[in-house]
This record gives structure tokens, sequence and C-alpha cells, in this order.
């Protein structure tokens, strides 16, 4: 049986990469902050709602103590995570579906080198080496079929959008570990509900008054609106739950097999054409999760 970490990766993975394919629906119709805003939106009802049943199931009689330093991890990873998220929707214009997301799974080899540096986080020899080889496999990915160098922009904002995600995931799983007295599933379903409360709170305050157009374009998107939001829940559960039992640089790299799931959108769903290398590259995430899940 697999670990329960595992299994919450990969629905993770699966969920989040429908959410992006429709963040990129939606990018057409609606600005990057609108499009931001549709991950949190509908995903702060189901929150709580999951809180609630989670105490209904499991009943707590243990008193929850939210810390200050809880609170600093959530704004700081909420604010990450919104940055993080328009760079990403910005990185969907610039280049296609699937090199997009490939720039952006940077994420788990800098995680790892931010964990380790800033947060004394642990890796083993074998888990280094399955992250370097994930890293690899992103690098195959994001340069697909092109024969000229990614632009400068393009390789910031990837960049840019991975780091933002490293450090919004790292800070989850320290504002997990603040909850020390609750069991796992339990700390997972409050970091969830206060971050992606934060974030609406923000993202709306900022719409209404900068920006009522964007919100009523998001109307008009109703029903594509709830998708992203459906997915960017369950995803959220799953990567939230995954990286509050096991060390994030992990998880990540696992995360990445959400690449495969991509791709296949891209070719099935966006009918984009894939290149050779996404072979190489595939079959690199493959055995990058392979050397993380026994690290």
């Amino acid at each position: 049986m697999f670990p329960t970490w595992i299994l919450f990766t990969l629905m993770a993975a699966f969920m989040q990469s429908w959410r992006n394919a429709f963040q990129k629906q939606l990018s057409t119709t609606v600005d990057v902050y609108g499009v931001t805003l549709a991950r949190f939106i509908f995903g702060l009802p189901l929150a709580g709602l999951y809180l609630y049943f989670l105490y209904q199931q499991q009943p707590i009689s243990v008193e929850t103590s939210f810390t200050t330093q809880f609170w600093i991890y959530i704004v700081i990873a909420g604010l990450s995570q919104i940055l993080a998220t328009i760079l990403m929707v910005l990185l969907f214009k610039q280049k296609n579906y699937a090199i997009g997301v490939g720039l952006a799974k940077s994420e788990a080899i800098l995680a790892a080198i931010v964990g380790v540096i800033f947060l004394a986080e642990h890796l083993s020899l074998m888990g280094w080496g399955g992250v370097a080889i994930g890293g690899l496999a992103v690098f195959l990915l994001s340069k697909g079929n092109q024969k000229q160098k990614i632009s400068i922009s393009t390789l910031c904002i990837g960049i840019g959008s991975g780091l933002s995600f490293a450090v919004t995931s790292l800070l989850v799983r320290e504002a997990s570990l603040e909850l020390s007295t609750l069991p796992v599933i339990q700390r997972a379903a409050w970091v969830l509900l206060s971050i992606i409360g934060f974030q609406c709170f923000i993202m709306l305050l900022y719409l209404s008054i900068f920006s009522r157009s964007t919100l009523v374009a998001m109307w008009q998107r109703l029903g594509l609106t709830f998708r992203v939001s459906i997915c960017s829940f369950l995803a959220s559960l799953g990567w939230f739950t995954a990286m509050s039992m096991q060390t994030v640089a992990i998880v990540k790299t696992l995360g990445q097999i959400e690449i495969l799931f991509s791709l296949l959108i891209s070719a099935y769903f966006f009918k984009e054409k894939l290149a050779r290398t996404d072979h190489w590259g595939l079959g690199l995430v493959v055995i990058a999760a392979i050397m993380v899940i026994w690290a």
C-alpha cells in the first residue's frame, strides 16, 4: 500500500493539470487578476465545509492555538501564491501550454535549495538525485521542439513563478507544523482555509476598488470560473495535506508527474504538437518520481 502522502500528491498533480488547462481557457476573456481570483473564490466555502466535515468525523478535544508565527506564514504564503499564479498566467501568453507549465515546475528544485538553506530541511542522497533528475526533465520539457533560445523574459517569468510557488509550499508546511497539537489532516485543512480566506479577501478588495469590470467578466464566464475553483481547491487540498506529511521537495518532485497529465491535455485538449524531447523528459520524470518515493 502506498503511503498516504503519495496518494494526496497524485490527486493534487492530476487536479492541478486540469486547473491550469481551465485557467488557460479563462485567460482568453478574463484578465490575469481575474484568473488568479478564480482559483480561490469558490474554494473558500468548500474549504470551510471540508474542515467542518473533518471535525464531524473526528472530533478534537484539544484547543487549537494559532500563533503569530502561523499567521505570518499564512500571509506570506498567500501573497507568494498570488504572485506565482499571476506570473504563470503571463507565461501561458508567451509560450504554449505544456512549456508554460514546464518552466513553472522549476518549483521542486528551488524548494529543495531554499528549504535546505533557510529552513534546515534535510534530503537524503537519493532524494537529491531525484530532485536533480526532475530538474533536468523540466529543462527538456520546457525546451520542447523550439530551435531558438528561450527568451530572457520568458525564462525570468518561469523561474519567478517557480520560486514563488516554492516559497508558498515551504511556508505552507511551516504553518502546518505550527499546529502540532492537531492531527495532520486537520492541520492541513486549517492552513488551506486560512490561506484561501486571506487570498479571497485581498483579491476581492483589490478588484472591487481598481477593476470591477474584471468581476463582471468572471460572472459572464461563471461556469469556467467554477471549474477553475473546484480543481484548484482539490489540488491545494492534496498539496497541503501531502506537504504536512512529507518534505516539500520530495512532494513536489513526485508532483512533477503533473507534466505528464499536462502534456496529454496539451495534445488532446488543446491540439498542440509535442516534441521528441518530451519523451525523454517524461522518462526522467518517472525516474525522478521513483527515486523520491524510495528516498
